[in-house]
């Protein structure tokens, strides 16, 4: 579960730049032509960048909630490392994007890496089938604990 770390700093840590991203948008929202107006392209590349910070902060805290529910292992790590790559490059792309409009394709790469972290997800839920929670895992481990052994010995 160590390696799941990354996704619960970074989902924290994206959460507090879109609350910074926010604030530093905020100080200019009053200005009507700002970054060509509302309406504008680039203003929306803008915002899309802004709220990707909560949507994909999100995502990767939701993940390192739910990734002890299935199989551990190397489908794990992809898992982590795309949404995290996901994370990352999703609001660099709408900066990038905002300011040289033909770099479209580069969006390629935090859609890809999200739909493969999504997808590794599910068919891992899928493959596992019925799953315990973590508490009902433990209050089992706990209960045979406390069932006495019973042994017999031939003479």
């Amino acid at each position: 579960m160590e390696g799941l770390r990354l996704n619960l700093v970074l989902g924290w840590t994206w959460m507090l730049l879109g609350f910074v991203s926010g604030m530093l948008m905020g100080i200019y929202f009053h200005n009507e032509g700002w970054l060509g107006g509302y309406g504008s392209f680039r203003r929306r590349l803008y915002r899309l960048g802004h709220i990707s910070f909560f949507g994909l902060g999100m995502v990767n805290l939701i993940f390192y909630a739910t990734a002890e529910r299935f199989a551990h292992g190397w489908l794990v790590m992809v898992a982590s490392w795309a949404f995290v790559v996901g994370a990352i490059t999703m609001p660099l792309c709408c900066v990038l994007m905002a300011h040289f409009p033909k770099a479209h394709f580069l969006f390629a790469v935090p859609v890809l890496s999200l739909i493969a972290g999504g997808v590794v997800v599910v068919g891992s839920f899928l493959a596992s089938g019925p799953t315990q929670t973590p508490a009902a895992a433990k209050q089992e481990r706990h209960a045979a604990t406390l069932t006495p052994k019973v042994t017999t010995h031939l003479i």
